[in-house]
């Protein structure tokens, strides 16, 4: 059994999380900001399909990548050196999480519900939430988006519509966050494409252990610059 949630964001312990599923927590509440920046410093997530009841996760282990960590292919340095891209931060938002919210495959579904679209885009305008976008002429070709808290940023959802887009923003994304001293880019769930990418599972105990330091403190929720990226390649 796991809780189900109204009222004022309160969640059970991270250690009465499910095994199987790995991580469920609890369902219910809400995704308005006090639930969404709860859930995240406490190393929480909303995930459900639409038509089910929000759900709440944390598994174990998780899955990090520290920023200065990040692998960076001989063939995708090449990519960042030449500048076939433009990278932009934050001048998307909206766009971004709409391309991510796209099916991979023709015929199938996603989890980014209109509604947690919504959600996101508040936090976005509360300066929590933040984009990293690649352009080609003028064209969004690529990106992401997460929650930044304190020295701990959240990733949420990746898009690529171009060769080598999703891997430019995060490349960009982990460089920039490497000058602003955050310590974690939280990956979520565990996947072979972000393992090949310097991402490491981290128990849960350390990861929910350095949350309660990495976003205590940190610069305050606000826009980045838009070439904030400028530099960095």
């Amino acid at each position: 059994m796991i809780a189900w949630l109204s009222g004022e964001p309160a969640f059970p312990a991270v250690e009465r999380a499910l095994a199987d599923p790995n991580g469920l927590l609890a369902a219910g509440g809400e995704l308005s900001p006090p639930w969404l920046l709860a859930a995240y410093r406490r190393g929480i997530f909303p995930w459900y399909n639409p038509g089910e009841p929000i759900l709440w996760w944390s598994p174990d282990p998780r899955l990090v990548l520290v920023p200065s960590a990040i692998r960076i292919s001989r063939s995708l340095r090449r990519t960042l050196r030449q500048g076939r891209f433009e990278v932009r931060f934050d001048t998307a938002f909206a766009p971004v999480a709409a391309a991510c919210a796209a099916p991979r495959e023709p015929g199938g579904g996603t989890w980014i519900t209109p509604e947690m679209q919504a959600a996101y885009l508040r936090m976005h305008e509360l300066g929590y939430a933040h984009s990293v976008e690649t352009w080609v002429e003028g064209q969004l070709v690529g990106g992401l988006y997460g929650i930044a808290l304190g020295h701990a940023f959240f990733g949420e959802s990746m898009f690529s519509r171009h060769t080598d887009a999703s891997k430019v923003a995060l490349a960009y994304l982990a460089a920039y966050l490497e000058t602003q001293d955050f310590a974690v880019i939280d990956c979520q769930m565990t996947t072979t494409h972000l393992l090949s990418l310097g991402a490491q599972e981290m128990p849960r105990r350390d990861f929910c252990a350095g949350l309660a330091h990495w976003t205590r403190e940190g610069p305050p929720p606000a826009r980045w610059a838009p070439d904030a990226g400028a530099g960095l390649f």
